[in-house]
């Protein structure tokens, strides 16, 4: 019996060295943790349930039957996140540069299947270069399998993927259909073509970095939801996302011990708008001030930077959070906002997550090059994502409400439950100057001054909406987190039924 254990051990150690002790050196050299090292630290200290150690593949073809290592290039199983179940699966550079044979598809298709039946999220930890090459169509059709299972467990199951080496051809697909994507600066890219192969299509001179680095998928594409510094803080903040989302569509907004009364008031709220109407202010602050303790967990920050999107917590509970952002292009709405905006609310919704919208929007940016690039359709995507949602809406608009961008944001009109105002909000199809110089074409100076004043008067305050019941309540400032806080708990038993339909066609 002891022979035997001594063998299974000697297994094991074999196992976990992966490609081994110099190639292990190099993943360091680079900066980069090795992908048991990686689990390690994204799961609580023990929890980690490995699955598939000793699979290999089966590759006879290139010399190939004489090049096995136990795993094959990926790592698999279970942990707990503070507790709470995750499964995770790991691709190992040091194993044939983590790509993706028959076997290792496989492996990652067992945990898929698992975490779906589990209804558990999953993690995916990407650091590969793709497909491997000597298995050809087994190689493509693994990722196909993948491919398949990402779309079945989407809106089911959570699925976060963490990009930490580099990460092409095949293996970004299945990111892309995942809910969240991370990435380490200076160590991770993604792209479906290498800087060789563009280079010898199009004759581009790129690097790997301009290419699909996380700068790039960050601030341009959004392919990206946040970049870190090195793989132990990319590792921290994925725990901290999983502490905000619920295990699965139907677990409902994870509640976390709070220290916050959420009739807290905040008087310096009453003098954050200025007096200036075209002067700027950080919305940011109005949402650290509204949620538990000033912890906010903001997506795609570095993206479409007008409007906010993230979670907080209000009395313990997870709530999304969409905010545009004046400091930002005066937090007009743009095709990238409402992409990037649509998709959190979309996120939101699938698993039951109430959310909460600051609204200061003086409209749909202006201009050919919105025109051409589809605003119409873009900011139809998130007028379709606030319009489907069944889950609590809550709307507070703290100052510009205007024209078309006004119903798309979270008004009554589309579905949001409760609707409040500040005394500063200013709700109308346009702004007073524009609307008089329309309204009273070809006026002197004098008249329009004097018809501005009256249209300012009559329209550009909360009142005429609240007298037509668009508007539920006038709140202070001040009292907003008590308002917020207080409408979330009546909204908890809300019940909708919508027609039935094999699926909606949002217009992608």
């Amino acid at each position: 019996m002891k022979d035997m254990l001594d063998q299974l051990e000697a297994r094991r150690q074999i196992a976990r060295k992966g490609g081994g002790d110099a190639r292990i050196a190099a993943q360091h050299k680079r900066g980069k943790l090795t992908a048991r090292e990686r689990i390690d630290l994204l799961l609580d200290s023990g929890s980690f349930e490995e699955f598939d150690m000793f699979v290999q593949h089966r590759c006879t073809d290139f010399g190939m039957e004489k090049q096995k290592v136990p795993g094959d290039g990926v790592v698999t199983g279970w942990g707990t996140v503070n507790g709470r179940t995750v499964f995770v699966y790991a691709k190992d550079f040091t194993v044939f540069g983590g790509s993706l044979s028959e076997t290792h598809a496989q492996k990652i298709m067992k945990i898929q299947d698992m975490a779906l039946k589990m209804r558990a999220p999953i993690v995916g930890l990407i650091d590969s270069g793709g497909a491997r090459i000597q298995e050809g169509v087994a190689s493509l059709g693994g990722f196909a399998e993948v491919f398949k299972r990402n779309v079945q467990a989407s809106g089911v199951i959570p699925q976060i993927s963490v990009i930490m080496g580099p990460c092409a051809g095949g293996d970004v697909y299945s990111p892309a259909m995942t809910d969240f994507i991370f990435m380490v600066r200076d160590t991770s890219y993604m792209f479906v073509t290498g800087p060789d192969v563009v280079k010898t299509v199009t004759n581009e001179t790129v690097t790997a970095e301009e290419l699909g680095g996380a700068k790039v998928h960050t601030t341009k594409s959004s392919i990206a939801d946040a970049a870190f510094d090195n793989d132990v803080e990319a590792l921290l903040q994925v725990r901290r996302l999983i502490d905000y989302l619920p295990a699965n569509n139907q677990a409902g907004s994870p509640r976390l011990p709070s220290f916050d009364v959420p009739d807290r008031v905040d008087m310096s709220l009453d003098t954050l708008i200025p007096d200036n109407a075209t002067k700027p202010y950080d919305i940011r602050e109005l949402i650290l001030k509204t949620v538990d303790e000033g912890n906010f967990f903001e997506i795609q920050e570095a993206f479409a930077r007008n409007i906010i999107t993230g979670f907080g917590r209000i009395e313990g509970r997870t709530i999304g959070f969409v905010a545009n952002q004046p400091m930002v292009l005066a937090g007009v709405l743009d095709s990238d906002a409402s992409r990037k905006a649509a998709r959190f609310v979309r996120f939101c919704n699938a698993f039951h997550i109430p959310i909460v919208t600051f609204v200061d929007v003086p409209g749909f940016l202006p201009g050919t090059a919105q025109e051409y690039g589809g605003l119409i359709k873009h900011g139809a995507k998130l007028l379709f994502a606030y319009s489907q949602c069944t889950v609590p809406l809550v709307t507070i608009i703290t100052r510009k409400a205007y024209g078309g961008a006004y119903d798309v944001m979270a008004s009554k009109h589309i579905g949001a439950d409760v609707n409040y105002a500040w005394p500063t909000a200013q709700i109308a199809v346009m702004g007073a100057k524009g609307a008089v110089e329309i309204i009273f074409r070809g006026g002197d100076a004098e008249t329009i001054a004097a018809q501005t004043k009256a249209y300012e008067d009559r329209f550009m305050s909360p009142f005429v909406a609240a007298e037509r019941g668009y508007i539920d309540e006038v709140i202070m400032p001040h009292s907003t987190r008590r308002r917020v806080a207080r409408a979330l708990a009546m909204l908890r038993t809300k019940q909708t039924e919508t027609p039935w339909r094999k699926h909606d066609n949002i217009p992608l």
